[in-house]
């Protein structure tokens, strides 16, 4: 009888020891699945931001349409790359995954791949709504949907399946071509350059296409300022982008149980704070000295490249490394600003090739030098910066191209600018029947 009551009590422990681990397991679970759509919706907050900020960048006039357009890359985009992207970036191909057509089962995951897809669709329409800032004020709104649908469906998926979704750059097995190559694979962790640089190549190439706005350039060839309407919800904008950014960066750690979990998403917070505030600032320390008045435009859009710079390395990078890297972008941007206008003549109405494509190919390089583990001030090994520049540069070009055959295409097929007199009388009333502000 005694040895019947041990039995007993032997099988109840066994058993509550097994419900125990199984609900310690779920319950990480669980929080990893609500960390992960929390950043989601974070992310998805920065569409608002980017709509505010290009609508302040612009003129009255146009206004409605930049709206328009930010809602158009998010609801557009969302069924795309549902139907088709996940699919191109996710499939199991080297190149480029096939797509399973509004099938996205075939994705294993210990999290939701319902919540997974979410969270990298808020991205996707981040990388898309890059460039409407960009060809702003004489685009035809019928040509901006044909264009995010391309982005939404190849472009972006396929750089992004190339990075993330198992493609060639992160193949880190014994003979692939990096491992062969360089020793080690190449590093994006949130985006610096998959979602960054790749809309800000487009838009570079879009605003180059579609040829700068009617008065941007006088008789001799100088840069002419067209002063945005309201710095006001550009500066709300840039706030929101950047509280935004903390889904961005710590959220592409896709998990928060456990203390490396905890440790890591804490420390990529540090990071991209630091490297906001460093880009602002000097930025508009640089913009102080060269134009003698520090300007609030480009240390809003130093905000940004700090930002945008820190994204690929903020997982790898010291806070020091942080503020660095931050800071070059900064500098770098109001430079490349002057240079894409004045040098260039590209008329981009809001900087954005400036900030996410020369910020984005810029900040994934300089983690080839701060990694406090492989970049070259550590290592002493420039392997991994070589990595880096190389990754960056076939992304880059990558973009770059297939935007000139979109946007090239698409100009030779139906024509991206409107008539010189919508342009002059403004896009909200000709393409959309109504204006953002009727007083």
């Amino acid at each position: 009888m005694l040895h019947w009551h041990i039995d007993i009590l032997a099988h109840w422990q066994i058993i509550t020891i097994m419900d125990t681990t199984y609900t310690i397991t779920d319950l990480a679970l669980s929080l990893d699945t609500v960390w992960m759509l929390l950043a989601a919706m974070l992310v998805f907050f920065m569409q608002p931001g980017f709509a505010l900020v290009e609508a302040g960048f612009t003129r009255t006039k146009n206004t409605a349409n930049i709206l328009m357009k930010n809602l158009l890359d998010f609801m557009l985009g969302s069924l795309l790359f549902w139907a088709i992207g996940f699919g191109v970036m996710f499939g199991a191909e080297s190149f480029a995954g096939m797509p399973h057509f509004f099938n996205i089962s075939f994705y294993d995951t210990q999290l939701p791949v319902e919540g997974f897809l979410v969270f990298q669709t808020v991205f996707c329409a981040t990388a898309a709504t890059i460039v409407s800032g960009a060809m702003a004020e004489r685009t035809k709104f019928s040509m901006y949907l044909a264009y995010t649908v391309l982005i939404s469906v190849l472009i972006y998926p396929v750089s992004g399946h190339w990075t993330w979704g198992g493609g060639w750059l992160m193949n880190g097995e014994e003979g692939s071509f990096m491992m062969n190559t360089f020793g080690t694979t190449f590093h994006d962790f949130a985006g610096s350059t998959v979602v960054h640089s790749v809309g800000g190549w487009v838009a570079l190439v879009g605003a180059a296409i579609i040829g700068p706005r009617i008065g941007k350039y006088g008789k001799d060839r100088k840069s002419r300022a067209i002063p945005g309407h309201n710095l006001t919800i550009a500066c709300l904008g840039v706030f929101i982008l950047w509280f935004g950014w903390f889904g961005f960066n710590p959220g592409s750690q896709l998990a928060a149980s456990g203390e490396g979990n905890r440790l890591a998403i804490s420390h990529v917070f540090l990071t991209t704070n630091l490297a906001a505030c460093a880009g602002g600032f000097l930025s508009l320390i640089v913009a102080w000295m060269k134009y003698k008045k520090p300007s609030l435009s480009l240390t809003l859009n130093g905000v940004l490249a700090g930002l945008v710079g820190i994204t690929a390395g903020c997982d790898l990078v010291s806070p020091v490394g942080a503020v660095l890297i931050g800071a070059i972008c900064g500098t770098v941007m109001v430079y490349a600003v002057d240079f894409i206008d004045h040098v260039l003549k590209i008329d981009d109405p809001v900087g954005a090739s400036s900030v996410h494509g020369v910020c984005g190919f810029l900040g994934t390089v300089l983690t080839g030098l701060f990694a406090t583990e492989q970049g070259l001030f550590y290592s002493g090994s420039a392997n991994f910066l070589l990595a880096q520049l190389f990754g960056a540069a076939i992304v880059g070009c990558w973009a770059a191209f297939m935007g000139f055959v979109v946007f090239k295409g698409l100009d030779i097929v139906h024509g991206l600018r409107v008539t010189p007199r919508v342009e002059e009388e403004g896009l909200d009333i000709y393409e959309h029947g109504e204006t953002a502000y009727n007083s």
